[in-house]
């Protein structure tokens, strides 16, 4: 770390480096003067394995002139690097990236096409503005962030007295379902008798499940998550909740 009387320059590094596995983070600000623009917090997620890569980080609300820089390498041939292109908040990929990351938050996104597998990579995103500049890199590998989309058009139906089936759809964006198949959980809320309890039950090849047994009277809840069958990376976020009443049958 080094500064300069006057503020005429300085500089600030942060390295992170975890030894035998693939995070590495560095954050690195060059200014010219006191108010270099925010590092960007960067975020990156394949929801199509593998082609479908895509980083993401917010727009500062304070800092309208902001503009940024995004370029990517294999982790061991640094020299050679390639433009991500970039997506503006806003603009109609924007909005259809953020409608599946739901974020309160203004988006600034990168696509990542044609990632190599079992290869490590190195994005680095620099915001430029008149103050100065401040980057973010990090290290990641395809199978280390895999996190498909959440399924939809989940629908719940009785089946019988008791019973319940369980029906939802894969993600849209994920194209290879035939090469690389998803696994589901189902996450359910019983509130029954004015106790809520939660259960997570699965992973399950299929799109759709039967519940028995379940209570009379009761009213659930619930959310279904998808995952990369052989288990890279992560689950999606929960799909949005369904709720239904099993009705009591007269005695």
């Amino acid at each position: 770390m080094a500064a300069i009387a006057g503020s005429v320059w300085v500089t600030a590094t942060l390295f992170m480096f975890v030894l035998g596995g693939q995070a590495l983070d560095l954050l690195r600000v060059n200014a010219t003067s006191r108010n270099p623009p925010s590092t960007p917090t960067v975020h990156c997620w394949c929801a199509s394995y593998p082609n479908l890569t895509v980083c993401s980080w917010p727009e500062p609300s304070l800092s309208p002139s902001t503009h940024y820089v995004a370029t990517y390498s294999e982790r061991h041939r640094q020299k050679v690097t390639q433009q991500c292109h970039l997506i503006q908040p806003g603009s109609s990929s924007s909005d259809l990236i953020s409608a599946s990351s739901p974020s309160s938050e203004r988006l600034w996104h990168c696509h990542l096409p044609n990632l190599k597998l079992l290869t490590s990579y190195i994005i680095n995103v620099t915001a430029v503005s008149s103050g100065g500049s401040s980057s973010h890199l990090s290290s990641f590998m395809l199978e280390d962030i895999v996190k498909p989309d959440p399924p939809i058009n989940v629908r719940v139906s009785p089946n019988g007295i008791r019973n319940l089936l369980v029906e939802w759809s894969p993600p849209p964006s994920w194209a290879n379902l035939d090469i690389f198949p998803l696994k589901y959980q189902i996450l359910y809320q019983c509130k029954s008798r004015g106790t809520p309890k939660s259960f997570n039950l699965g992973p399950y090849e299929k799109t759709k499940v039967e519940l028995k047994g379940l209570t009379q009277g009761g009213s659930y809840v619930f959310q279904v998550c998808a995952k990369e069958l052989l288990g890279l990376g992560k689950c999606s976020d929960w799909s949005s909740p369904v709720q239904i009443t099993i009705p009591r049958t007269k005695s």
